[in-house]
């Protein structure tokens, strides 16, 4: 499992950074993307980012989640929809 987070200063490079995440991966939150990247489309992801992205003002973060090591995650307040859910 991969989990994508990030904090992008500009609103047009927001826009642009989250139209790639969703070409990957699920949508659960504003700036956080999930799912399962292959590592040819973790290298793809990365190189797009990269491009879009000013490195002295954006962050994007990619974690790496074993799926043996997520047993469960809780989420408090409102809930992405069901066909968006992950476990």
């Amino acid at each position: 499992m991969n989990i994508i987070v990030y904090d992008i200063s500009d609103p047009k490079r927001l826009r642009l950074v989250a139209a790639i995440c969703e070409k990957y991966l699920i949508r659960v939150q504003k700036s956080v993307f999930e799912g399962e990247l292959t590592k040819s489309q973790l290298y793809s992801i990365q190189k797009e980012l990269k491009k879009v992205i000013e490195k002295e003002e954006d962050s994007v973060i990619i974690y790496f989640v074993r799926k043996s090591a997520m047993k469960w995650k809780i989420i408090l307040g409102k809930k992405p929809e069901d066909d968006y859910i992950i476990i």
